[in-house]
């Protein structure tokens, strides 16, 4: 689905727009994305980005231009995720902060990679499949394993 709040600018390809989840987001020209992505709300994508299936990119990242985003890359946005507090108490909106990510133009981030809240992937850099990202990777830097290095 994607929502009447979602801006995309000239021509995004979508090759299946009833497989996608698309709200409140900046989606720019040239970009491609693929069956089962989850964009959310406050996302920018830039243009002439690739986005392959099954990535989740919640509220909070920002991904510049000519950016490949690889099949099930997974971003999160939140140090501390929780359900309830120590009370039992179901947490609400205003119960958590939203940590931002960045990654810049040209990065290329590898089929199932995993990327914590908060670092900047740099310009051109690499992040091999299968990686989990815990902080940040220079411009030009190729990095892989767990944590990447």
């Amino acid at each position: 689905m994607i929502a009447n709040d979602v801006i995309l600018d000239g021509k995004v390809f979508i090759p299946q727009p009833d497989l996608v989840n698309l709200y409140g987001c900046h989606i720019g020209s040239g970009t491609r994305i693929g069956a089962f992505v989850e964009i959310q709300k406050g996302v920018h994508v830039g243009r002439n980005v690739k986005i392959q299936a099954f990535a989740f990119i919640p509220e909070g990242v920002t991904i510049q231009d000519g950016a490949f985003i690889g099949p099930h890359v997974c971003f999160t946005n939140d140090r501390n995720p929780r359900s309830v507090d120590e009370n039992g108490r179901l947490l609400g909106r205003d119960d958590w902060k939203c940590e931002t990510t960045l990654v810049c133009e040209r990065a290329s981030i590898g089929a199932n990679v995993t990327i914590r809240c908060g670092v900047r992937v740099g310009v051109g850099a690499l992040v091999g499949a299968g990686s989990v990202v815990t902080r940040d990777v220079a411009d030009g830097q190729v990095v892989k394993g767990n944590p990447a290095r």
